[in-house]
């Protein structure tokens, strides 16, 4: 999960012999205009260092202040995130109260600059308006980039009163504790009032951001942007059918890899060590970033330079502790990719939480899943757990690690049931914001699509709807993005193998860097430049397509299930 905003690693490896090669196989990179911080004006025959045609003086000092208005709201930005991270993690139960005050104020400041007179004044110079929202027609297309996300956040801050924006800060603080206490209890009870208490800010803020269709769509917005609620059915609506089928073709198989290995003593201390190697092997910065332990594994960005991982460990389960790493390490190889001439501004982000996941999901499961990145890293995991892993075969643990078994937990979830969790997340959703489910009525109707959709019933809360954090926190709209994610990155991993034809060796000799920098080249680097939609077209030629992900987990199944 990649906390919204509301990390010495090796270097990496460049094999001289292929760099040819893989510059011919990036011959569609995506040619983008760098943005630089303006610099003061120079005397007459000296260049400046903004790298873009050149406006006129007026313009020019114009973007500047845009820039430093812009600038001073990514610090507060980070600063709340710094307060997050630490009640997340280190910080003492007593203080949750002062840390709730503190989160309130910091929104109520990062508020008052979104929508100041000032940055409207701006806003307005520069072109953007109603009629306009990207901008002028004829700006250079990074300053156009710029205006658009500026001017998207401004209006999307300005129908949004600041009471409302501090009390959900606030009770999103306080939330966030009673979550962690209620799961502990495995008790609904402990948290209803307060998922009360935001589920009805939640609903105000939609009702003030407005909508046309369905009242989930400015709270999708936020997580999504320009991608409405009916949009995102349809997609689903064909992705649930073929899950479905191969679901049902792989129960009726009778196969059943054992798997009873997973399920075995694994000291934590070995899996930190092991989780710390995976991470530096993939080219994760320590020097820019670290990790850390959490109830709920999240990445957040504290600046440029500071973009840190938590996970949790299972000392009986190996499988949580090594993937949720991975999949974290995901997002955060994309912050850190992002380029350096966008720091300290709006565009220093990802272009939205699908595109955001398909990054996580990428090494999560299309790489960390895969059988090079476990003929390579198999034998060390195996020298530190030996009395466990000694006696299972490479090919048998891969099978493992890919099994498929309708479950209770999301994050345990296997690649074909992992999106009917989010479906059912989303239809919940939907629900709870229009007003057609209630707070108390939630555990029922959670037990209920559970049985519908994979078969199975928790037994507890804490394994059904108290197992994520998000509600507690008012995300509303993220859910769906995590699927939205594994479609985007099922069309990137097929560019990038075409691209790439020789990935798979590479990743058998443990090569992680001609991956990552396709994923720096095609994606990171360009930040929020590229709204996802087109992002999509530029990277692979084609919209976003849920065909591409079946036939990926379709080939995939038949193969280790012999359908």
């Amino acid at each position: 999960m990649k906390k919204p905003v509301k990390k010495p690693a090796k270097k990496l490896p460049k094999p001289a012999a292929k760099k040819a090669a893989r510059k011919a196989a990036a011959k569609k990179t995506i040619k983008t205009p760098k943005i630089r911080k303006a610099a003061p004006r120079k005397a007459a025959g000296k260049a400046t260092k903004l790298v873009r045609p050149r406006p006129a003086a007026q313009g020019l000092r114009l973007l500047e202040r845009l820039r430093a208005h812009d600038a001073e709201i990514r610090r507060l930005f980070h600063v709340s995130s710094l307060l997050s991270w630490d009640q997340q993690t280190y910080m003492p139960a007593k203080a949750e109260g002062e840390r709730a005050e503190q989160l309130e104020l910091l929104s109520g400041l990062i508020h008052d600059r979104q929508t100041s007179p000032e940055l409207g004044g701006l806003l307005s110079q520069a072109g953007a308006d109603d009629r306009r929202p990207f901008g002028p027609d004829d700006a250079a297309p990074v300053e156009r980039a710029y205006i658009r996300e500026l001017y998207r956040a401004y209006r999307r801050s300005t129908r949004l009163p600041r009471r409302l924006v501090t009390e959900l800060a606030k009770q999103a603080a306080v939330g966030q504790a009673r979550w962690v206490e209620a799961r502990k209890a495995s008790d609904f009870g402990l948290f209803a009032p307060q998922l009360g208490v935001i589920l009805g800010l939640v609903r105000e803020s939609a009702a003030c951001l407005g909508y046309k269709e369905h009242p989930y769509d400015p709270l999708l917005d936020e997580y999504e942007p320009w991608m409405k609620t009916s949009e995102v059915e349809k997609v689903f609506a064909g992705l649930r059918v073929r899950l479905r089928a191969l679901l049902d073709r792989i129960v009726a198989s009778g196969r059943r890899p054992d798997t009873s290995f997973l399920n075995a003593p694994y000291p934590v201390d070995r899996q930190r060590e092991f989780s710390l190697t995976v991470l530096r092997e993939i080219g994760y910065d320590f020097q820019r970033g670290r990790l850390d332990e959490s109830a709920h594994p999240f990445s957040t960005t504290l600046g440029r330079a500071d973009v840190r991982l938590t996970t949790r460990y299972n000392p009986d389960f190996f499988n949580p502790g090594v993937f949720g790493t991975i999949h974290e390490a995901g997002h955060g190889l994309y912050e850190l990719g992002i380029g350096a001439e966008l720091a300290d501004t709006i565009l220093a982000d990802g272009t939205s939480m699908g595109i955001h996941e398909s990054q996580s999901r990428m090494w999560e499961n299309f790489i960390g899943r895969s059988l090079p990145f476990w003929v390579y890293f198999y034998p060390r995991l195996k020298a530190l757990f030996p009395q466990t892993l000694e006696p299972v075969r490479l090919e048998d643990f891969h099978r493992a690690v890919n099994a498929v078994q309708p479950s209770l937990i999301r994050v345990e979830a296997d690649e074909v049931t992992y999106n009917l969790h989010i479906l059912v997340r989303f239809e919940l959703e939907k629900r709870l914001i229009s007003g057609d489910l209630q707070v108390g009525e939630l555990p029922g109707a959670w037990n209920a699509q559970y049985r519908a959709a994979l078969g199975v019933e928790p037994p507890d809360d804490a394994q059904g709807v108290l197992q994520d954090i998000h509600w507690s926190m008012g995300s509303f709209g993220y859910f769906p993005t995590y699927a939205l994610g594994n479609l985007y990155a099922a069309q990137f991993y097929r560019t990038m193998k075409r691209d790439l034809p020789g990935m798979e060796e590479e990743l058998v000799r443990g090569e992680f860097a001609p991956v990552l920098s396709w994923l720096r080249d095609k994606v990171h680097r360009l930040g929020r430049l590229v709204p996802a939609a087109e992002l999509c077209r530029q990277v692979t030629g084609e919209s976003l397509d849920p065909g591409c992900l079946a036939e990926y987990l379709e080939g995939k199944y038949s193969g280790l299930y012999e359908l």
